[in-house]
């Protein structure tokens, strides 16, 4: 099929031009995949559900009945294994759960430790 020469630089034009409003929506204007947008409401819900449950782990430290393991928890010295302290110790384990959830632990013994220096 052959088209008239005057219409070459138009179809050329409109492609260069949904190419630049691709680059500049998805690079400029924060549009999103599908995916992306999944990914982003995740976190936020997980950001959301630890932050919601933070209280009641510092709490459950803070009530456990052998008073020593937060003795113990304050003299551990890496982040990891003071995150893993409060999973074993069942603080970051909310009822009617069987495992602990890792990033309330690990936002839980932050919180813990106190402000940083």
């Amino acid at each position: 099929m052959n088209f008239p020469a005057s219409i070459k630089p138009g179809i050329w034009g409109a492609v260069i031009g949904a190419i630049a409003i691709l680059i500049a929506g998805f690079w400029g204007l924060g549009w999103t995949t599908a995916h992306s947008a999944d990914l982003m409401a995740q976190q936020k819900a997980e950001t959301a559900v630890v932050a919601a449950l933070l209280p009641f782990c510092v709490t459950n430290a803070k009530r456990d009945t052998e008073a020593a393991k937060l003795v113990k928890f304050k003299a551990v010295d890496s982040t990891y294994s003071r995150t893993q302290f409060v999973s074993d110790a069942g603080w970051a384990t909310m009822p009617g759960t069987t495992t602990p959830n890792d990033a309330l632990a690990e936002a839980c013994s932050e919180k813990l430790m106190g402000p940083k220096a």
